[in-house]
C-alpha cells in the first residue's frame, strides 16, 4: 500500500472511531423524532477555497446524501431540510438555474439508495412554481419512495413560513366564507391542519432546529412549526457538516429540559 492510500485508510479509521464514541454517547430514548436543518454556507465554502459558489452547492449534495443516511440510522422520523426559500429567486440568475437543477441530479442517483433505506421523499412549498424539470423530478422521486414506511426525508424546496401563513389564512378564511367553519371554530389544530406540513400530522413540528454556518436566524423557516423547538447553531458550513456534527448537535439537544410553557415535573 501507497503512503496515500494508507493515509486516507487512517483517516477513515479515525474518523469512523470519533463517529461510533460520538454514537455511543447519544441517549437512544431521546432521539428527536423531527429535525429541521437550514443548510447554510455553501457559497461561502466554495468562496473560501477559491471556487464560484456553484461548487459549493454540488458539494452540499453529499452533504446532503450523508446526513440523510446518518439521521436514518439513529431512529429520527422526519429530516426536513431547506434546500431553497421564497427569497432565493432573487439571487444571479446562473445561480438559481443551478439550484433548479441539482433536485434532478440528486434524485437520479440518490433514489435508489432511499428506497434501499426505506426513507420516504416528501416535499413542502410552492411547487408547482418550480421548472417543469424541477417539478417533474420531485413529483416522480416522491412517487417513487411512497411505499417506504421508514424516515421521511422532507424538502421544502420555494418555501417561505410567511408565504405559508398567507396560504393557510386564505383556506380558513375561504371555510368560513362557505359556512364551512365558524370563527368561533378557528384553533391551533384547524391551523396546523391547513399547513404544508400536515401530511406529517404528529410530526409535523420539528424538536430540533440545526443552522450551520455560523448564522443565528430562522430566515423565514417554518414560522408556526418552530414556536417550541429548541434551536441549535453550528459554526460549521454546510458542505463540511458531517454525522459526527449531527450527533453532537442532538446530544446538545439531550442535555435541555423542554418544558413548553410550564414547570419541570418532580
Amino acid at each position: 500500500m501507497n503512503f496515500i492510500g494508507g493515509e486516507l485508510l487512517f483517516s477513515k479509521f479515525i474518523r469512523n472511531s470519533t463517529l461510533q464514541e460520538i454514537t455511543n454517547e447519544l441517549d437512544e430514548s431521546r432521539i428527536p423524532q423531527h429535525v429541521a436543518i437550514i443548510m447554510d454556507g455553501n457559497g461561502r465554502w466554495a468562496q473560501k477555497r477559491h471556487l464560484p459558489r456553484i461548487a459549493g452547492h454540488k458539494t452540499a449534495l453529499t452533504t446532503v446524501k450523508e446526513i440523510t443516511k446518518a439521521a436514518n440510522n439513529i431512529g429520527i422520523k422526519v429530516l426536513t431540510l431547506y434546500t431553497f426559500s421564497t427569497e432565493n429567486w432573487k439571487r444571479p440568475k446562473k445561480e438559481v438555474e443551478f439550484l433548479m437543477s441539482l433536485p434532478i441530479t440528486f434524485f437520479d442517483t440518490f433514489v435508489p439508495e432511499l428506497i434501499e433505506n426505506n426513507i420516504r421523499v416528501n416535499a413542502i412549498g410552492e411547487l408547482d412554481a418550480l421548472p417543469s424539470e424541477t417539478l417533474t423530478a420531485v413529483k416522480h422521486a416522491i412517487a417513487q419512495t411512497k411505499h417506504c414506511t421508514g424516515m421521511i426525508l422532507n424538502f421544502a424546496i420555494n418555501y417561505g413560513g410567511r408565504d405559508e401563513l398567507i396560504a393557510t389564512v386564505k383556506k380558513v378564511a375561504t371555510k368560513v366564507s362557505k359556512n364551512e367553519l365558524s370563527i368561533d371554530e378557528i384553533n391551533e389544530k384547524v391551523i396546523s391542519d391547513t399547513l404544508m406540513t400536515n401530511s406529517l400530522k404528529e410530526l409535523a413540528n420539528p424538536d430540533l432546529l440545526i443552522r450551520t454556518s455560523g448564522e443565528q436566524r430562522i430566515s423565514n423557516f417554518l414560522l408556526w412549526q418552530l414556536a417550541y423547538s429548541e434551536f441549535v447553531f453550528s459554526d460549521i458550513l454546510w458542505p463540511d457538516y458531517t454525522p459526527e456534527n449531527l450527533f453532537e448537535n442532538i446530544i446538545e439537544y439531550q442535555k435541555r429540559d423542554r418544558r413548553f410553557g410550564g414547570l419541570k415535573k418532580g
